[in-house]
């Protein structure tokens, strides 16, 4: 769904409940559908924060281990979702604000984890590993 609809379809649904609360209740039923309505966007506001704050606090691009990452994603899943499996933003591969964007996580060992993301979703993913660990790893 764009970002765009999905959007006015959560507005529609803010504006629906609002006027809900007047038509049955008068102004205290207003009063009290905007105290849900506020208390829903703060509520999610609060997680986009937690998530920040916690990715904050580790080097961009850094992940502890790619392919446990690797194993968690799914098709799918939000930029914020992924963020908060890995605790760390993801280090760009190109333009920003594109229809598509790609983003890396690379673990201490050497392993990397390429992301593609359509309109703030997960669509693909892609797991690196360095050539040396490739090599000693063949019989």
């Amino acid at each position: 769904m764009q970002a765009t609809l999905k959007l006015l379809l959560w507005l529609s649904a803010a504006v629906a409940l609002l006027m809900a609360g007047f038509v049955f209740r008068g102004w205290p039923g207003f009063m009290l559908a905007l105290g849900a309505v506020v208390f829903f966007v703060l509520l999610h506001l609060s997680r986009v924060l937690r998530v920040l704050r916690s990715a904050a606090s580790s080097p961009k691009g850094f992940v502890s281990s790619a392919v446990m990452l690797n194993s968690r994603l799914q098709a799918g899943m939000t930029l914020l979702q992924v963020v908060q499996h890995t605790r760390a933003l993801g280090e760009p591969q190109g333009p920003l604000g594109q229809a598509e964007e790609v983003y890396r996580w690379q673990d201490p060992g050497g392993a990397w984890l390429d992301c593609r993301f359509r309109a703030g979703r997960l669509q693909s993913w892609q797991l690196g590993r360095p050539a040396e660990t490739a090599a000693g790893a063949a019989p």
